[in-house]
C-alpha cells in the first residue's frame, strides 16, 4: 500500500476530488494548511501599499491506495491540480506497512 500526500492550491480541491472519484478512489482526507515553498510567499499591493505574505494557504489531500493503483491516482492528482504556475504544489508518496478497518478488524489492502 501507498500513502499519497498532495499539497495543492485550495481552488483545485474540487477538481482533485472529482478526479479521484472518477479514478475509483472515493476515500480522501483533506486538511487546510499554511506554508511556503521556494518562493517564500508573495507580495501583494493593496491601496498602494505592498504587503509580504509569508505563509500561503494550501490544501493537503491524503489518500491510501493499493500499490497497483498508486500510479493511476498520482496521475489523476497531477492532471487535475495543474495550472502551470508557481505554487501548483507537490506530491509525496510513502509506503504503508499495514491498515486496519476498526469496525471489522480487517487488515491490509481489504481495509483500504
Amino acid at each position: 500500500m501507498k500513502k499519497i500526500e498532495a499539497i495543492i492550491r485550495p481552488s483545485k480541491v474540487g477538481d482533485v476530488c472529482a478526479a479521484l472519484d472518477d479514478a475509483g478512489h472515493p476515500g480522501i482526507m483533506i486538511t487546510e494548511i499554511e506554508g511556503h515553498g521556494k518562493q517564500k510567499g508573495i507580495e501583494q499591493q493593496v491601496r498602494g501599499k505592498t504587503y509580504k505574505i509569508d505563509l500561503m494557504t494550501k490544501a493537503r489531500i491524503e489518500v491510501v491506495v493499493k500499490d497497483e493503483d498508486a500510479e493511476n491516482i498520482v496521475n489523476a492528482i497531477i492532471k487535475s491540480a495543474f495550472t502551470g504556475k508557481v505554487g501548483d504544489g507537490k506530491l509525496f508518496i510513502y509506503p504503508v506497512a499495514d491498515a486496519v478497518r476498526i469496525r471489522t478488524a480487517e487488515r491490509g489492502d481489504i481495509a483500504v
